[in-house]
This record gives C-alpha cells, sequence and structure tokens, in this order.
C-alpha cells in the first residue's frame, strides 16, 4: 500500500516514471525490513517542496530490536537472515537522502528523500 501510494505521489509531483519507480522499490524494501525483524511499524510519506523542487520524505519506523551495528548493515552482502543483504545498502544508493537512527531493544526509523530530478 505504501508504496503503490508512493509511488503514485511521485507521479503527481511530476517525477519521471522510472524515479516513480525507484522510490517505489525503495519503500518496499523498508517495509520488508519492518515485516521481517520488527513484526509491525509504519511508514510515513510526506511531500515538500525546496526552491520550487519537489521532494518525497518517506519514514519507516519499528518498535523492533534494533539493528546492533548500523556500519555492517549498511555493508553489500552483510545479513543476519540469509538474505542477499542487498536491502539498506540498495535502499540508500535509490535516494539522494538516507539517514538510519536505531537503538537496540528500542526500534529502527530510517528516512530517506527523494528529490525530483
Amino acid at each position: 500500500m505504501a508504496r503503490q501510494r508512493g509511488r503514485a505521489i511521485a507521479l503527481e509531483l511530476g517525477f519521471s516514471a522510472s524515479d516513480s519507480t525507484l522510490l517505489a522499490t525503495a519503500i518496499s524494501e523498508l517495509a520488508r525490513n519492518i515485516v521481517s525483524y520488527a513484526g509491525q511499524g509504519q511508514i510515513l510519506l510526506r511531500a515538500a517542496q525546496n526552491s520550487g523542487r519537489p521532494c518525497i520524505t518517506v519514514v519507516a519506523r519499528d518498535d523492533g530490536p534494533g539493528i546492533p551495528s548500523i556500519e555492517q548493515a549498511l555493508r553489500d552482502g552483510y545479513s543476519t537472515s540469509g538474505s542477499l543483504g542487498l536491502g539498506l545498502p540498495g535502499v540508500r544508493r535509490l535516494v539522494e537522502e538516507f539517514e538510519i537512527i536505531s537503538e537496540v531493544g528500542r526500534g529502527t526509523t530510517v528516512t530517506i528523500r527523494k528529490w525530483k530530478g
């Protein structure tokens, strides 16, 4: 649902089809991480403009176990679930801005921003 909504917002703001697909892919990966590691959480979408340039901000938040080493989690190929380990590093490559805050035992918040090219 968030993936489709993010793509729709991007298209409404005039993002290209390829950029809106990249955003939808990033949202999908963040949602998969929430389900896989925390069980539940939320994804918030916000459209904004800076000097007339559209931007979509996505905040993915959960109250799961947190990430013990953000540095490791952002390395290509690192996975604690047996996956290919492309999740968070892949999301980071798909967007212009990426921030992650995590505390073990308290959860994780990932904030991304995709700007209209």
